[in-house]
């Protein structure tokens, strides 16, 4: 058994989900791949799938396997890709990681123009509003909001946002009488927050005096929220704020088109908190050429 090329077999099964579909590609037969995968896991002494007739499952044995594997295969192919013409061809899978709402609002235009100028560059994207272990998970980048603790992934400080006090103009139409729009964080004692849950804010929310504050520049205030809805999607934070719900502490790039229109207004503009937004990758990914190309290539663009 050629053990590199049934490892390759076997990272293009998971891939596409399915032998026959590899098989295809390869002009092979679905009976021939799958013997491979199979005599791939009699070589380890491990069940890397679970068959059934309709779909193929990654055991935990296989899921561990596939990472290492999927990784190795990269590697090879782009060292590979190296010599074609003396030059650097980026091509494969790259994997990239971030939160839903930066995700789609401004990490996806970016990696449009990244593929268009790089076409042999597949991209894999995992949005989620919660914690990912890169090295687990496999990712080759990703983008991460607010300060950076402590770790070994190399990263590269791409921009910083101001994560501001918002509501949509129906929440404010709304209020009771004698309750009035925050003018200093201490008022949101009167407001139902949203609370958004993914962050080490969900029970309170800190705040950075600013230039036009009735406090000192840089006095930070540390303000107990509450509300009847928490959540730990930037998606439904969204939702429940163009709904009028209630008021958030978020990022003005989720609600970017609807600031400019008025239609979802800034309530506390002299008090925020800015958070640098860094791409990180694992320390033995940062050797990569499309790693390296793909953080040049974001950094400028976020820059810009």
């Amino acid at each position: 058994m050629d053990k590199l090329q049934a490892m390759q077999v076997f990272v293009r099964v998971v891939e596409a989900g399915s032998f026959s579909a590899v098989a295809r590609d390869a002009r092979s037969t679905q009976s021939a791949i799958s013997k491979q995968v199979a005599a791939l896991e009699r070589e380890l002494g491990a069940k890397l799938l679970a068959r059934t007739t309709r779909s193929l499952a990654l055991t935990e044995e296989g899921e561990r396997y596939f990472e290492q594997a999927r990784r190795l295969v990269a590697e090879i192919a782009e060292a590979e890709a190296s010599l074609v013409d003396g030059r650097q061809q980026l091509k494969g899978w790259l994997r990239v990681a971030a939160s839903v709402g930066y995700g789609r609002l401004k990490l996806m235009p970016v990696v449009r123009g990244f593929m268009a100028q790089h076409p042999g560059v597949k991209i894999d994207m995992k949005l989620s509003d919660g914690f990912i272990d890169l090295v687990e998970r496999g990712i080759d980048v990703a983008a991460r909001i607010g300060e950076l603790p402590d770790s070994s992934l190399v990263a590269r400080r791409v921009g910083q946002y101001r994560r501001e006090l918002l509501a949509h103009r129906d929440y404010l139409r709304s209020l009771p009488k004698g309750i009035k729009p925050p003018t200093h964080p201490d008022d949101l004692v009167d407001h139902n927050c949203i609370v958004y849950t993914g962050t080490g804010m969900r029970s309170a929310w800190r705040f950075v005096a600013g230039p036009g504050a009735s406090e000192p520049v840089g006095t930070e205030k540390r303000v107990p929220v509450a509300g009847d809805l928490q959540t730990d999607s930037s998606e439904v934070v969204r939702a429940a704020v163009l709904a009028g719900m209630g008021v958030c502490y978020t990022p003005t790039w989720l609600f970017e088109p609807e600031i400019a229109s008025g239609e979802v207004v800034k309530l506390l503009p002299d008090w925020s908190l800015p958070s640098p937004v860094h791409l990180v990758c694992p320390q033995e990914r940062h050797q990569s050429a499309k790693v390296r190309a793909f953080m040049d290539y974001v950094a400028a663009a976020l820059v810009a």
